[in-house]
């Protein structure tokens, strides 16, 4: 049986796929319970120092699968989306709150939850072919996986209500545009190798750091001044003990270039 999920690591980067790329990878449950899963024990995993998502074949992810919500609705399930607390979730939590980088290879199609996962990124490539697509309303739903979250924090809350609302492809360059995509390549064939080799100059970088970063953005995003104050205290607090901060000092003084070791 073909594993819904692939997990390659080489220096420091992990490259998760999702792999159900005749269903141009679609989330049935055996792949959220994965990604889910999987997300967990990258966060503990001290060797992995970036990571990198993208899926199998010519989409990135087209989001909820569709025929297995379909039996469920069916069967007449009484909470049909109870997926979303069980699942999606969960995963969106582990993703946003991964304490390194996460790049997205957002390879052809992001929809539905798949653009959610895109957006959770850190940063997204996209090539030629790629479009995100919000099609929550399509099928008669609102945005789940985090993209009330994550969609107006990168386009503003008029721009999210549009893309939400009227469920329309944004192509590459204008995804470049907005914001949604931090880089473009020429050939969609580079979109993947480009994410890697991205990612493998961040897993070369202060992993701590790039943690506290991220944790003290969520908080300065929609905090107060306060919070933020005291969320950059506490990051540089655990920072300012770290041997990657100490040997960069030193490196400074020496001018010498910085090697970290993600400690």
């Amino acid at each position: 049986m073909t594993e819904p999920l692939l997990l390659e690591c080489s220096d420091g980067v992990g490259t998760l796929t999702l792999n159900r790329p005749d269903s141009l990878n679609s989330l049935d449950v055996a792949l959220k319970v994965a990604l889910r899963e999987t997300l967990g024990r990258i966060a503990a995993d001290r060797s992995i120092r970036a990571v990198v998502l993208t899926g199998a074949g010519r989409a990135f992810c087209v989001g909820q699968d569709l025929r297995e919500h379909a039996d469920t609705l069916a069967a007449g399930d009484t909470d049909p989306l109870a997926t979303v607390r069980a699942h999606y979730n969960p995963i969106a939590q582990e993703l946003a709150n991964l304490p390194k980088p996460v790049v997205a290879a957002v390879n052809g199609t992001a929809a539905g939850a798949g653009a959610s996962l895109a957006l959770l990124a850190d940063f997204r490539i996209g090539g030629p072919k790629t479009s995100l697509l919000m099609a929550f309303a399509n099928v008669g739903l609102a945005g789940d996986t985090g993209i009330s979250w994550s969609l107006p924090r990168l386009v503003g809350h008029a721009k999210a209500i549009e893309l939400l609302m009227l469920a329309e492809p944004v192509r590459a360059e204008q995804a470049l545009g907005l914001g949604l995509l931090t880089r473009v390549v020429g050939d969609d064939a580079d979109v993947l190798p480009t994410a890697q080799e991205f990612a493998a100059r961040l897993a070369s970088g202060p992993t701590v750091a790039y943690g506290a970063i991220k944790r003290q953005l969520a908080v300065g995003d929609a905090g107060t001044l306060s919070d933020a104050l005291a969320a950059e205290a506490q990051a540089q607090a655990i920072c300012g003990a770290t041997a990657d901060h100490r040997s960069a000092t030193d490196a400074f003084v020496n001018k010498r270039k910085p090697v970290f070791d993600g400690r």
